[in-house]
């Protein structure tokens, strides 16, 4: 796909680029596989904001996407490539031959018409699913499962893809986009190619409007806060940080400061992902 430019016709339109939907072949989306979404703004059950600056947005559907790809053995035909309003990846809708409709993630390539498989037996093409064992080592993959039968997981945004490394014994190591290398058990499945939508980093929103329709709401600068709000707030005129650097709103470390807990899966992680892919 390409990104289009518009014509700066007002002065929120001057940085402005967009995508040219291209490879959008179907408008309407299947009835059968929509649900109703509700809107939460970053509330939780007590209806405190637990994740800031959401809230608002144009009302969406949430189409109901087959992560877990366990149709297995039966082919199933392309029949059209739809946008998504809830991921930055498109959607590919399959005619199963026994009758079932199913969304899938599309990846780069796959064309209206294709046929895809899932199982130990597919082929390594675009769009097919397989367990990592009967994978390659050198494929690019993604929607990769962490534990079997739980569905694909890791690496589904646009653009997106891993590359299966090594095997050995019951894991695989398989480098992640940020350049972490994590060992997967061979069991688990995996989506051949890379996620679609390439040039998804390329457009710019180009005015404020724009976030306010993905249902973002404006960030303010600690800086401009008070000290009860912010550890960056207060004082006459603007002030530096301070000695003990940027910290978050609730007083941690904001930059370079590993946040990471969970202990019992440090294990799987062969090498930790590189610095500059942050």
């Amino acid at each position: 796909m390409a990104v289009k430019k518009y014509k700066p016709v007002t002065p929120g339109q001057r940085g402005m680029t967009g995508y040219t939907f291209e490879e959008i072949t179907k408008s309407e989306p299947e009835r059968s596989l929509l649900v109703a979404l509700r809107k939460k703004g970053g509330r939780n059950a007590y209806g405190r904001v637990t994740v800031r600056h959401q809230g608002g947005g144009n009302k969406r559907y949430l189409r109901v996407v087959d992560f877990k790809r366990d149709k297995h053995g039966i082919p199933a035909k392309v029949a059209a490539i739809e946008y998504d309003p809830n991921r930055t990846a498109r959607l590919a809708l399959l005619h199963y031959a026994d009758g079932e409709k199913r969304y899938i993630l599309a990846p780069l390539g796959l064309k209206v018409g294709d046929t895809v498989l899932s199982g130990p037996n597919a082929e390594i093409r675009p769009g097919n699913s397989l367990p990592i064992a009967n994978i390659p080592v050198g494929t690019m993959v993604h929607n990769i499962e962490v534990r079997e039968g739980k569905g694909g997981q890791l690496v589904r945004s646009a653009g997106a893809a891993a590359q299966l490394l090594a095997k050995e014994g019951d894991y695989a190591q398989v480098r992640m986009p940020s350049g972490e290398v994590r060992l997967i058990r061979q069991q688990c499945f995996a989506t051949i190619g890379q996620v679609g939508n390439l040039d998804h980093s390329n457009v710019k929103l180009g005015k404020a409007g724009r976030k306010r329709h993905l249902g973002i709401r404006p960030t303010v600068r600690g800086s401009a806060m008070t000290p009860r709000d912010h550890p960056h707030g207060g004082g006459e005129g603007r002030q530096p940080i301070g000695k003990p650097g940027p910290r978050t709103p609730w007083g941690k470390p904001a930059l370079g400061y590993k946040t990471r807990k969970n202990k019992q899966t440090d294990k799987y992680i062969v090498r930790r992902r590189s610095k500059t892919s942050r």
